[in-house]
């Protein structure tokens, strides 16, 4: 295994930091194929206001006790918005259970139950790569990831002991190597977050699991609740407001494991033809309410359109949540939900309302609608009526229909021989592409591991001391190379008959494609109300 890692410009980087001459910036970006390297003009990039505030990697892994970074966008909107969702927070204790509308797929409650019994004594439960534990600041255990929390009290006592030796000497544990185990811990008070790992995940990898982990807890209670319930008793049982969640939170350790858009923090769009996107967009548009502030269809895990609000922006880890809470429930296609639902990154302090229901029950187009306003159900239910309507007038259900049957694409469409997948994220539009995963790759296992190749190579790129342009990895199953600018990263994996020279040269072809087929693999012209 070597990696040869550089720190300097890419051999295809010109003086002026971008692949067109100087006198071409400033022409129609279809005139020239050939992206450039800064933000704003690369493959995908939006040209108008960008639907999701900007996020960088790992940008919550900030110090123990200094406040997360917020989003000016993200401040304005939770100013705004914030006094219309207080009113959710009513109730006693046991009143902020927000998933009291949402059946657990079956299918997904056997797995998770099947994981909760095993015997946290055995060698199944050692097994796993991957542990997650979540527990109070008194050390009571509220969530893990295998095994019952009941009898894995003891071990969370333990990391409760370590956690307050270290702090009694005014200091702070991060993380913990040993024998091959990587164990990272994550205050978020009133809440500790411990991840155990004996993969190659780098501890600031570790540590974003376990803010998903920790978003997605605060996502059902707020954050409010959150803190309200410990500070009226510190030893408090959080499972009993948690109770029938827990599928959630599985649900979502497996994206992470899987799915490359919560490592880049981007959305993966439908493709689809830009005119089909653009009437499906309008119609969306049209149908608007007083309190709508985000209108998204998705299909499946992808993005088909978002509007918004003017002057609200939606941050992928609240939309990454949306995907969570739609994927992980079969209860959705029954008929139209409507659920309180917290965006903690757009404001953990109250609900926002959902109106979740899929176009038809069959289809995998799904849309959500969300309102401020917690008697807005029957208001957003007409909305969901004016939009079928203005799609079925201009025959673009029939698109979204045909779209769907080919949710993706193959690799062999770029043209490049050695090359058996990719992944492509514009950073000014927040939207990534990539192919189908090749039969190489269908393996769970597979799957995975080149997941956390990636993961390897993304914190090679953002290293938070010695971060690296790019880097070419080769293993003994495949070459991997990786490189990041200011406007996009790319993430590509050749096979091992793949050469470094081949690797640099094929950029340049793939950004080319990208940039031919950017109409239909990206959101290039979002809309607000």
């Amino acid at each position: 295994m070597a990696a040869d890692v550089h720190n300097k410009g890419a051999l295809w980087e010109v003086k002026n930091g971008n692949l067109v001459p100087p006198d071409r910036l400033r022409q129609d970006r279809s005139e020239s194929p050939t992206p450039g390297l800064v933000e704003g003009t690369e493959p995908g990039a939006v040209q108008e206001d960008a639907m999701f505030v900007h996020a960088k990697s790992f940008e919550d892994l900030t110090a123990d006790g200094e406040p997360d970074p917020i989003d000016k966008a993200a401040e304005v909107g939770a100013s705004n918005l914030g006094n219309a969702q207080e009113d959710s927070l009513e109730g006693g204790e046991e009143g902020g259970l927000v998933v009291e509308h949402v059946e657990e797929d079956k299918e997904k409650v056997r797995n998770s139950n099947k994981a909760k019994e095993e015997d946290v004594t055995s060698e199944t439960w050692r097994s796993h790569r991957k542990h997650m534990f979540v527990l109070s600041e008194a050390g009571k255990p509220i969530y893990t990831r295998y095994g019952t929390e009941e009898a894995l009290s003891s071990i969370m006592g333990v990391m409760m002991l370590l956690m307050s030796f270290v702090e009694d000497k005014k200091n702070i544990i991060r993380s913990i190597h040993a024998d091959g185990y990587r164990v990272v811990f994550l205050r978020k008070s009133p809440l500790i977050l411990v991840g155990v790992s004996r993969t190659t995940c780098s501890d600031r990898e570790l540590t974003r699991e376990l803010q998903y982990v920790y978003y997605q807890i605060v996502s059902l209670l707020t954050l409010t609740q959150l803190n309200h319930v410990f500070q009226h008793r510190q030893s408090y049982d959080l499972r009993r407001l948690l109770a029938g969640s827990e599928h959630l939170t599985d649900n979502l350790l497996r994206l992470l494991d899987r799915d490359p858009g919560l490592l880049l923090s981007a959305v993966m769009c439908l493709p689809l033809a830009s005119s089909a996107r653009d009437v499906v967009s309008s119609s969306l548009q049209a149908a608007k309410a007083k309190n709508l502030v985000f209108s998204i269809l998705l299909a499946g895990n992808r993005l088909v359109t978002l509007v918004r609000k003017k002057d609200q922006f939606l941050h992928h880890m609240d939309l990454h949540l949306l995907f969570n809470l739609v994927g992980s429930s079969s209860s959705f296609r029954e008929g139209e939900g409507w659920t309180p639902i917290c965006l903690p990154k757009f404001n953990p302090a109250g609900f926002f309302h959902a109106h979740i229901s899929y176009l038809k029950p069959a289809s995998d187009l799904c849309l959500i609608l969300v309102s401020t306003d917690r008697e807005d159900f029957f208001n957003l239910a007409d909305c969901k009526k004016r939009f079928l309507e203005r799609l079925r007038r201009r025959s673009a259900y029939q698109s979204l229909q045909e779209a769907l049957s080919t949710p993706s694409y193959p690799v062999s469409q770029v043209g490049i021989p050695e090359l058996r997948h990719f992944v492509y994220k514009s950073k000014s539009s927040g939207l990534y592409t990539s192919p189908d995963f090749p039969a190489t790759y269908q393996a769970e296992e597979e799957h995975e591991r080149l997941m956390g190749l990636y993961q390897h190579l993304h914190s090679c790129l953002h290293h938070p001391t010695r971060p690296l342009c790019y880097i070419y990895h080769c293993t003994e199953t495949e070459n991997l190379y990786a490189l990041v600018t200011s406007g996009f990263e790319l993430y590509l994996c050749f096979s091992p008959l793949g050469t470094k020279g081949l690797a640099v040269s094929a950029v340049n072809k793939l950004l080319k494609w990208i940039r031919k087929e950017e109409d239909r693999l990206f959101i290039l012209r979002p809309l607000t109300y």
